[in-house]
């Protein structure tokens, strides 16, 4: 069976597209809450996953031997811009272990600006750098946690690295998912992906929102991770980008991180609960507002202020290149 439509795109009056999907919400118990769709599909969660990705960098020590901020930690779990700050605080997190751009094994592409900052961008004679990728942060924590370990930094992207084997460990526990076996895909930044039925992802978002299930050490690790990350949204993402508005509207209460083609995760650790969800076409924008109509329907029925923020990130309005509104997009209410 399909997944049911989830968000419509409407050219004019008319709707044009219809984007399905499908969502788990789950208690740290690996109860389903809330579901609608087939949650039970593995998908690639790819960049939703860096939460998870990052256990290696707080639980090994390196994050407390090397002093690194929360802003680096936030950055570690990034999908960022690639903006000035971005890039100057991955450079920082290379160098406290005497590191730099070209020892990054993530690749170059621009930045993720709008157009007129990739203008003026250009117009500075200006061409990306690793630097530059939105997983430096990353890719800079694994150095670090490496680093730290005294692993050899030769191939850390590959499957069979010490580095890589910690990481996919840390997604496995968290979810409670076994890779049996399973080699995976490779990410846009050469690092192992693998697939993981969405229910699996909505237990390890609830868990990250709890610590409930892990023992102590892993709790304080992902607490210490998502906590950084709501405090510092714009390390997260970026200006203007859909996580940072997502995580400032939550004031607390919402973490939230995108994957490519149509992932989100969030962590709700005000109700203890994990949320995950794919579009179906991955599309990035319909994934943006499937998961603010869910947390909409978890978050804002007893807070007001917090449903005053939430409840314009669930349309959107589209315009054409003379800024005239041609249509819109807009969620369609969840079932039960």
């Amino acid at each position: 069976m399909s997944n049911p439509v989830l968000v419509e795109t409407l050219r004019g009056s008319a709707v044009d597209l219809r984007h399905r999907g499908a969502i788990a919400v789950s208690d740290a118990r690996g109860r389903l809450v809330w579901s609608t769709g087939d949650v039970e599909r593995p998908v690639y969660p790819r960049s939703a996953a860096k939460l998870f990705q990052a256990l290696p960098l707080v639980e090994s020590g390196a994050a407390d031997h090397y002093g690194l901020s929360d802003r680096q930690l936030a950055l570690a779990c990034s999908s960022h811009s690639g903006e000035d700050g971005h890039v100057a605080t991955a450079r920082a997190m290379l160098e406290t272990v005497g590191l730099g751009e070209a020892d990054l094994a993530c690749g170059a592409h621009w930045p993720i600006f709008g157009q007129e900052q990739l203008i003026e961008f250009a117009g500075r004679g200006k061409t990306p750098t690793q630097l530059h990728n939105n997983c430096s942060g990353k890719h800079a924590g694994f150095l670090c946690a490496a680093c730290h370990q005294d692993i050899d930094l030769v191939g850390y992207v590959d499957a069979a690295h010490e580095i890589q084997s910690q990481v996919k460990a840390a997604q496995e526990a968290m979810t409670g998912f076994r890779l049996w076996g399973e080699v995976g895909a490779v990410d846009g930044c050469s690092i192992p992906t693998h697939a993981f039925p969405l229910r699996a992802l909505a237990l390890g978002f609830a868990r990250v929102a709890t610590g409930e299930g892990l023992e102590s050490g892993r709790a304080a690790a992902t607490r210490r991770l998502m906590s950084a990350c709501i405090a510092h949204p714009w390390f997260t993402a970026g200006t203007n980008r859909f996580c940072t508005r997502i995580i400032e509207a939550g004031e607390g209460a919402i973490y939230a991180k995108t994957g490519a083609d149509g992932v989100y995760v969030a962590a709700l650790p005000t109700i203890g609960l994990g949320v995950a969800l794919k579009c179906d076409d991955g599309s990035t924008a319909a994934s943006e507002l499937m998961l603010a109509a869910v947390l909409l329907r978890l978050l804002g029925g007893d807070d007001d202020n917090l449903r005053a923020r939430l409840e314009p990130l669930v349309h959107r309005v589209i315009t054409n290149w003379n800024g005239i509104e041609v249509g819109a997009m807009r969620s369609v209410a969840l079932q039960g």
